[in-house]
């Protein structure tokens, strides 16, 4: 039986390279500097451009100003337009099959 966050073998092959979507999702939106609503678990929200974000932390710059967001406080995030989060070799391939 595989343990907890051992790799899964593909064919002899070991995909170590772990996909962390919620760090593609954030780099995204901010490399696009796509807008976004930032819901808190009590009901608050910040509107705004993601400036950056490590483990803990999201920095939202609203109308100017920083905003420093801790994770654990994150409900949701909602863009104001679709982000892309497949890697670029990835988006070739799915616009050469349509």
């Amino acid at each position: 039986m595989r343990k907890r966050n051992q790799p899964v073998s593909r064919g002899g092959i070991q995909n170590m390279k772990q996909i962390n979507l919620q760090d593609v999702f954030l780099n995204q939106a901010r490399r696009d500097k796509i807008t976004v609503t930032i819901y808190l678990t009590n009901g608050f929200q910040f509107k705004g451009v993601v400036r950056g974000f490590d483990a803990y932390i999201v920095i939202l710059d609203c109308d100017g100003r920083q905003n420093l967001v801790y994770k654990h406080a994150i409900s949701t995030i909602i863009p104001s337009r679709p982000v892309s989060i497949l890697e670029p070799s990835e988006q070739d391939k799915g616009s050469q099959d349509a």
